[in-house]
């Protein structure tokens, strides 16, 4: 382990680039080298978000100019699709590098699923091949190792942590998963769109990629490799009128002789004494408000009128734990930093 690991984020005039310098800026073993965006190359990065006002930081430049002899680990918060060359460029460049990617162009490890869900074929094959998915408290040790991490999806990290201890443990019936997940704006990014208006989102809700949501593809695959056969998840998205969190209902069918209780203890018994996941006493919900602007993800476990079934909740902060808190905690891995560095701080609340 280095005392200090030099840091470039590519893609840092988003939502996630941003959260990536506010968490890193707090981190003690962690110097920001270089940071990109290629449409707004040569500002302030304080002139892009004033929160970052009067604080030194690199000047915003594009991919290209960025000098790698003064990095040592890439957060790239780029764009699907657009991520998979880019990547290939820097290993060519540098194949010490360590990547983070935020983007879906790596979570995917079979080349005809990310065809099928991307509409198009993968261009980085073997490092398709090589990159870790980097749900941190199932894949600690392969993350350790990698040089390649690919950051979940926010709907998948909020649907992964609490389901796959039970379908490794035979809990519930892997054809019988139905998610409702709704998330806040910031999941759709900070470019112009008209459907995200002001106007055309508050004092309302309403689902989006029903039944085709790309995030799909993320359950699919992990829960397969939890259940060792197919598992095929309903999963149903939706956008709330607020900025920060992902609320995740989850009704699961009990295999036989399970039951809410069974479920609740194995969820607690397998993310005890982690730092950032808690599961509340059975019978409780929680709520995104005790996440938001925090790397915690709250779960809940609730028994359903049926006696073949049960609720899990699942919450968390979709630009924190959801993207760029989870990235900093795989760099942490990556680097031998601890792994809370830089993630640690409590829920903003109210």
């Amino acid at each position: 382990m280095t005392d200090t690991v030099n840091v470039a984020i590519l893609g840092a005039s988003g939502y996630t680039g941003a959260e990536l310098v506010r968490l890193l800026l707090r981190h003690p073993h962690v110097r920001i080298t270089a940071l990109t965006a290629d449409r707004k190359a040569g500002q302030a990065m304080g002139d892009v978000f004033a929160q970052f006002s009067g604080i030194e930081l690199p000047r915003l430049t594009s991919i290209g100019e960025v000098d790698l002899d003064d990095v040592d680990l890439v957060f790239c918060a780029l764009p699907h699709g657009t991520t998979q060359q880019v990547i290939v460029d820097l290993f060519a460049r540098k194949p010490s590098l360590k990547v983070v990617d935020l983007s879906a162009d790596f979570r995917l490890t079979d080349p005809a699923a990310y065809e099928e869900w991307y509409s198009h074929p993968h261009q980085a094959l073997e490092l398709q091949g090589e990159a870790v998915f980097g749900l941190t408290e199932l894949n600690r040790e392969a993350i350790r190792a990698a040089r390649l991490v690919a950051n979940p999806g926010c709907h998948s990290t909020t649907s992964i942590l609490p389901i796959i201890p039970l379908l490794r443990e035979r809990l519930i019936n892997p054809d019988a998963i139905v998610i409702n997940s709704a998330t806040g704006m910031s999941g759709a990014g900070r470019g112009a769109k008209e459907e995200m208006l002001f106007s055309e989102v508050s004092e309302g809700v309403h689902a989006y990629g029903v039944g085709r949501h790309r995030h799909t593809a993320e359950l699919d695959q992990e829960y397969e490799k939890a259940a060792g056969r197919a598992a095929r998840a309903t999963f149903t998205p939706m956008l709330l009128p607020m900025n920060r969190g992902i609320y995740a209902t989850i009704t699961v069918t009990l295999e036989a002789g399970a039951t809410a209780e069974a479920l609740h203890a194995s969820l607690a018994t397998t993310y005890w004494g982690e730092p950032f996941v808690q599961v509340l006493p059975l019978g409780k919900a929680p709520h995104s408000r005790h996440v938001r602007g925090s790397n915690n993800v709250q779960i809940g476990v609730i028994a359903d009128r049926g006696p073949d079934r049960a609720i899990v909740i699942s919450t968390l902060d979709n630009l924190v734990k959801g993207a760029s808190g989870q990235a900093v905690q795989n760099m942490n891995l990556l680097c031998g930093f601890d792994e809370t560095d830089g993630v640690n701080q409590l829920a903003l609340f109210p």
